[in-house]
């Protein structure tokens, strides 16, 4: 999963990539911007009323506009503010049903799944995060329809965040980029990837390490930042190294980063 790029790759004004330890880790939370539980509750039934009211065509139950949780969440995303909330919701509530969100499983993700592109690792990072893992270089575009694709990024999205431990709000994710090449870019998924998670999964990344970055990411890394949008402050570009040493044990980290 990377960039599909047109573009000359050398470029003598791209700046290069900082150096791993440039890019602290870092803890983001909707909680920073919490008010009172009472306060807060009343927020969660105004959103819940005007959508009722002026959403009624949208479905409830889990995900649905009927959903405190995700009311709640939401509302924090937008720093409380109602009106925000209602139309970011509204926005996420739609694409979730036009998607089908609900309806994937493993068995219709299976066909880009066997690539190995992407998956959630069996354990958590030693800050409780669940860890989504994209290995770029098994990512080709035009192998498969991008349909499936995007069908396997949602569907690990929503498995990596159904993993979230009690307490915990945010997910930890990993780009391999070992072996990554011109042959793997493909800047449609990545503005696909990077949306969805800005738009309907807001402020579930907690970070996003950039592991081995090769030469040539370089200046696409100059084209990616963008797509990121706030996300570009989460990025850390890192060693397998600092992978092992800094977010697993011995017991956890995943096969692929093993010495």
């Amino acid at each position: 999963m990377a960039l599909r790029l047109h573009t000359p790759l050398h470029h003598p004004f791209i700046a290069p990539i900082r150096s791993p330890r440039s890019f602290p880790i870092r803890n983001f939370s909707v909680r920073s911007h919490a008010i009172g539980t009472t306060d807060s509750r009343k927020l969660v039934m105004e959103v819940k009323e005007k959508l009722e009211r002026d959403h009624y065509n949208l479905p409830v139950g889990q995900n649905g506009r009927d959903d405190e949780d995700m009311i709640l969440w939401f509302l924090k995303d937008r720093k409380f503010s109602v009106e925000e909330a209602v139309y970011k919701l509204t926005r996420a509530i739609k694409w979730r049903q036009e998607f089908g969100v609900s309806d994937l499983s493993e068995t219709s993700v299976r066909t880009a799944a066997e690539t190995g592109k992407s998956y959630v690792h069996d354990f958590l990072d030693v800050y409780s995060r669940p860890v989504l893992i994209v290995d770029a270089s098994k990512h080709f575009p035009g192998m498969l329809d991008p349909s499936e694709d995007e069908k396997l990024c949602a569907f690990l999205i929503e498995k990596a965040v159904s993993k979230l431990p009690d307490g915990k709000e945010q997910i930890l994710g990993i780009m391999d980029l070992r072996g990554f090449g011109t042959r793997n870019a493909d800047l449609k998924f990545v503005t696909f990837l990077f949306d969805v998670l800005y738009y309907y999964y807001p402020r579930r990344l907690g970070e996003v390490l950039f592991v081995d970055a090769p030469f040539v990411f370089e200046p696409l890394w100059q084209l990616i930042k963008p797509l990121l949008k706030s996300y570009a402050s989460l990025a850390r570009f890192c060693s397998v190294e600092t992978v092992r040493k800094e977010y697993f044990t011995e017991a956890t980290i995943p096969d692929k980063f093993r010495g």
